[in-house]
């Protein structure tokens, strides 16, 4: 084990727990792989410009990546409960490093699903939220809903970092040279994951953080690949599963694959410049720092099913709303105060419901599983959207369907919600 991480624990004894410490690099990791995630928003134009491509046809490959980005998930977990979640971690960094430098060699269509709807699905899917789930159930057993409000929120950050920085990039040397440079990041982020990431607690010969005993899951020592599926067919039998993956395809369909992917398209199609428009998404990041954290600490205290309602809710009527504004720099403010709070705070909610039905040990897995329903739901929306405004030369429908789907879905959350407390109560 690398020495920093001796070191850095025993001057730290009593003052702040190593968790932290954890939380902080695995939070750059994910900020690293969410704003890769986040590039396909500021790419799509100028790769329709330079390579004559429809929409449609870059929106497959991004489709594509973001199907992985989720379908991979559960196999990763299965994988760092078997080899461990530093040696994922590192091998994920490389292969994003490697994909993303491999995306200005395309040429093709079949070159872009390739490069950037495999590979880096496959290094981003690795460094996703069941990431954050899992060191979440590693290295916390108090704190858990503030701790995995802040590594969700490393979602929102990557945009923040990312996207106002990457258009600046591609109006002065290009969208080959600046998608290069991005490459270089995973490559830095590297050091910090093998010096500061141990693979648990006990590797430091220390508790989780408000742990009062010594116990901890053992490793996993099953095939990974049968382990992901065994989880699966024991939570297809309950009816929470099925409630937070379809909660999570809703999510997928009216975040990163429609207004992650399409905004800035959209905002160009009514006349606004790429770099004014990159300026949205990350405007709404900085909100969903916020938003997704005070997620957490609001987990810990109050009715999950209630809190994922109201969000989907106000997020399905921020959607409707937006295709009839007038776009003017007021008006986007608002949505994007209104949808950034709102961004990805359904992810602290949904990590303790899963954790509370299925324990620490399933839990990671079939979160992996709901991710991907979330992903499936974001490559249809990002394919869905592409299509529709290839066809129709209009956003205006997707923004109706996802809106629409939104307010379905947090009526059916109430409904559960209220079920639940009366069949409490009948059993008291």
């Amino acid at each position: 084990m690398p020495l920093p991480m001796n070191v850095l624990a025993r001057r730290l004894d009593g003052r702040l727990h190593y968790a932290w410490i954890v939380a902080v690099a695995v939070f750059v990791a994910l900020l690293t792989a969410a704003g890769i995630r986040s590039m396909p928003g500021v790419l799509l134009v100028p790769l329709e410009k330079d390579l004559g491509w429809d929409r449609a046809t870059v929106s497959f490959a991004v489709s594509v990546g973001i199907a992985l980005y989720g379908l991979v998930g559960p196999f990763a977990a299965a994988l760092m409960q078997r080899f461990g979640v530093r040696r994922i971690m590192l091998g994920a960094l490389l292969l994003l490093a490697v994909s993303v430098a491999s995306t200005t060699l395309v040429t093709r269509p079949w070159q872009m699903v390739l490069t950037w709807g495999l590979l880096t699905g496959l290094g981003t899917g690795s460094l996703a939220n069941v990431l954050g789930a899992t060191i979440v159930g590693r290295w916390f057993r108090s704190h858990r809903g503030l701790a995995m409000g802040l590594l969700s929120a490393a979602t929102a950050t990557g945009q923040l970092v990312f996207l106002p920085l990457l258009a600046v990039l591609i109006e002065h040397i290009g969208w080959r040279s600046a998608t290069l440079l991005v490459a270089f990041v995973p490559l830095a982020v590297f050091p910090l994951v093998f010096f500061l990431v141990p693979e648990r607690p006990a590797s430091l010969g220390m508790r989780p953080l408000g742990a009062t005993s010594d116990e901890e899951l053992r490793p996993s020592v099953g095939n990974p690949l049968y382990n992901a599926f065994a989880v699966l067919g024991r939570g297809m039998g309950s009816p929470v599963f099925w409630l937070l993956f379809a909660s999570f395809f809703v999510c997928g369909l009216s975040t990163n694959g429609l207004v992650g992917t399409h905004l800035i398209a959209l905002c160009i199609d009514h006349g606004i410049p790429e770099t004014t428009a990159a300026a949205l998404p990350a405007a709404m990041g900085i909100f969903d720092l916020f938003g997704t954290t005070a997620s957490g600490w609001l987990s810990d205290r109050f009715n999950n099913r209630v809190l994922l309602a109201w969000y989907y809710g106000l997020r399905g009527l921020s959607l409707l709303c937006l295709p009839f504004s007038d776009f003017s720099f007021f008006q986007l403010s608002i949505f994007a105060v209104f949808y950034g709070l709102d961004w990805i705070a359904t992810v602290p909610p949904t990590v303790r419901l899963t954790t509370e039905a299925f324990g620490e040990r399933d839990g990671p897995i079939l979160f992996g599983w709901i991710i991907a329903g979330h992903q499936l739901g974001a490559a249809t929306a990002a394919f869905g959207a592409g299509l529709l405004r290839t066809e129709l030369q209009t956003y205006l429908h997707s923004f109706l369907i996802a809106g629409t789907a939104c307010v379905v879905i947090a009526f059916t959350l109430l409904g559960s919600a209220h079920r639940r407390r009366r069949a409490l109560a009948v059993a008291e």
